[in-house]
């Protein structure tokens, strides 16, 4: 077998695993979470959001329950185990959310798939969006910016628009019409 040969063979296998396991990946929607399931988006939350950023099981809670119309999109794999989290709901008058992907998943179209999930079910979605580098998570990783994922997602970045908070100053306001 020449060399172009092995290579071809081997991406086509590793092709053939991301996709067997991107269709083990199902998405359920519901408005409650249980304990359990709190648990389980609290900690991705603080291991893929900047240290910033990092809430505990209150100010978790508090963050769920400032908001109204909520809908939870959870991400499991083949475990059961939430690999994934969307979040929409009402705020202001406006429909919002919040997306996060366990990071040992990006680049394998689970973020899309979760995004067009979400389309499904709105009409427009509006979200804050990290716009800088400089970013650091719990574990010391930095983090990488979400930013051309919508963009390639077809979010309109309106640049004029920022959320500034003691914890958020570097945000870029995005929204798309579903």
């Amino acid at each position: 077998m020449s060399r172009k040969d092995e290579i071809y063979l081997r991406i086509q296998q590793q092709f053939s695993s991301i996709f067997f396991y991107y269709s083990l990946m199902k998405i359920i929607q519901t408005p409650m979470l249980t304990k359990s399931q709190k648990d389980e988006i609290l900690f991705l939350w603080n291991r893929e959001y900047p240290k910033r950023l990092n809430e505990t099981r209150e100010s978790f809670e508090a963050y769920l329950q400032k908001t109204e119309n909520h809908q939870h999109f959870l991400m499991l794999d083949d475990a059961n185990e939430i690999i994934g989290w969307a979040y929409t709901f009402d705020r202001d008058g406006e429909r919002w959310f919040s997306i996060i992907i366990n990071s040992l998943y990006h680049g394998i179209g689970l973020g899309r798939k979760m995004l067009d999930q979400l389309k499904q079910t709105e009409e427009r979605l509006n979200g804050w969006v990290i716009d800088g580098a400089n970013e650091i998570k719990l574990n010391g990783e930095f983090y990488p910016s979400p930013l051309i994922f919508y963009l390639k997602n077809d979010f309109e970045v309106l640049p004029d628009i920022r959320f500034e908070t003691d914890k958020i100053s570097d945000i870029f306001c995005a929204n798309f019409d579903c």
